[in-house]
């Protein structure tokens, strides 16, 4: 894999992510809104999204894990970082727009 190539699937990740972390941010607003089938789509398209991301990871894995060695690019690593933090704040936006459900139903 060239360095070139190390660089647009590390914009991928980052593109990715990002838009998965809005709207997972959306998520909850929607849910603070009462709006709990909009935050429920808002969260499956964050799902939609880190698919697209994990996609990209997996390529990284797979061409390293098939013998391929290559220098690891600093944007590489902030693009993983992006999709770890983009990740558990879905999962927290999970939980919380469950919870302000069951608030709401009680």
């Amino acid at each position: 894999m060239t360095k070139e190539e190390l660089y647009n699937l590390s914009f991928q990740l980052i593109l990715h992510s990002g838009n998965a972390r809005s709207l997972a941010m959306e998520g909850i607003y929607a849910a603070k809104e009462k709006k709990f089938e909009l935050a429920l789509e808002k969260l499956q398209e964050a799902d939609n999204e880190f698919s697209h991301a994990h996609r990209f990871q997996t390529q990284l894995i797979q061409a390293e894990a098939g013998g391929q060695d290559f220098d690891t690019p600093i944007l590489l690593i902030h693009a993983q970082d992006h999709l770890m933090t983009a990740m558990t704040l879905k999962d927290l936006a999970r939980e919380i727009v469950e919870l302000r459900q069951e608030i709401n139903n009680q």
